[in-house]
């Protein structure tokens, strides 16, 4: 098959006919587009904020003497009084509760489709 047999057989196809408002919800989602919520100066300003926080967080946890330590013996309390405070039973209905819940939001339920007219 040659290429203008190739296009005859495309053009020859049944092609719907495009919605009648295509083009307008084209160019509504691009060239027309709402403005954004923030402008630039607003997004590298809370940017700038943001790093400005991080960074001086590090550097108020990097001055605390023994820092690490003191953070890993409150998690290993933490842990310690929750472990303490739950019972195994508990803790099982809650890991079924969750493991139910994220199986059950993967499920994709398929909408009905509209009914086919003859033309």
């Amino acid at each position: 098959m040659d290429d203008a047999a190739l296009e005859r057989a495309l053009f020859a196809l049944p092609l719907e006919e495009p919605p009648a408002d295509l083009r307008g919800r084209i160019l509504a989602a691009t060239v027309y587009r709402p403005a954004l919520p923030f402008k630039m100066w607003e997004v590298c300003l809370i940017g700038t904020l943001m790093a400005l926080a991080v960074w001086l967080m590090i550097a108020v946890l990097t001055a605390v003497p023994d820092s690490s330590a003191r953070l890993a013996n409150a998690a290993a309390s933490l842990m310690d009084r929750l472990v303490s405070s739950v019972s195994p039973s508990i803790l099982g209905w809650i890991v079924v509760g969750a493991s139910s819940a994220f199986w059950i939001s993967q499920f994709t339920v398929p909408r009905a489709l509209p009914a086919r007219r003859n033309r």
